[in-house]
C-alpha cells in the first residue's frame, strides 16, 4: 500500500469552524465573603480562614499556611479539607476502611487506632475528614482552576476509568 492508496479519499479544508474560547468568569466570587457566611461551618474563623488560604495557595505547606494565619496544624488541614483540596487526609486507603470500621461501630477504637498505625492526632484529623464533607460553595469559592474536579470527583473518575484493568487481590493465584 502506497502513500497515495492511504490518501484516497482525504480532502483538506483551508477554513476551520470557529469555536469560540470556553471561558468561567469567576470574578464575582468573593472568597472571604463566602467564608464568613459559612464560618460557624468551619474550624477556626473566617479571616483566620483566609491567611490559612493564602498560604497555602502561594505554594506553602499546611503548617507554614497554618504558622502563618496562628492556628495549629490540624485546625488548618481540617480547613482545606472543608474547602475542597484533596489529599490532607494522613491515612492510607485501608487505614481509612478500618476507620469507617470503627466510626460504623463494628471495632473498638482502641483496636481501629493500633490497626490504622496512626497516632492519636492523625487518627482524630482522619477521623474529621470522613464525618465532614467539604463545603460545595467554598471549594468554588477557593479553586484556582474553576474547571477543576472538587474534592476527589478527579480520582473517583479515575479509578471508575481504569477499573477493568485492575484485578481483584483473589485473581493473583
Amino acid at each position: 500500500m502506497s502513500l497515495s492508496d492511504i490518501a484516497a479519499g482525504l480532502e483538506l479544508t483551508t477554513a476551520q469552524v470557529d469555536r469560540g474560547v470556553a471561558t468561567v468568569d469567576d470574578t464575582g466570587v468573593d472568597r472571604d465573603a463566602r467564608l464568613r457566611a459559612y464560618e460557624d461551618e468551619l474550624p477556626c474563623s473566617a479571616v483566620a480562614a483566609g491567611e490559612v488560604l493564602d498560604g497555602y495557595e502561594s505554594g506553602g505547606s499546611v503548617g507554614d499556611a497554618a504558622g502563618a494565619a496562628a492556628v495549629a496544624e490540624v485546625t488548618a488541614a481540617k480547613l482545606l479539607h472543608r474547602c475542597g483540596f484533596e489529599g490532607v487526609t494522613p491515612l492510607a486507603p485501608t487505614a481509612r476502611r478500618v476507620l469507617r470500621d470503627w466510626l460504623d461501630g463494628r471495632i473498638a477504637r482502641a483496636d481501629a487506632l493500633e490497626l490504622t498505625g496512626a497516632s492519636e492526632a492523625e487518627f482524630a484529623l482522619a477521623a474529621y475528614v470522613e464525618t465532614h464533607e467539604p463545603i460545595p460553595e467554598l471549594a468554588e469559592a477557593v479553586r484556582r482552576d474553576a474547571s477543576a474536579p472538587i474534592a476527589g470527583d478527579a480520582l473517583v473518575s479515575k479509578r471508575d476509568a481504569l477499573a477493568e484493568t485492575m484485578s481483584a487481590g483473589g485473581d493473583l493465584r
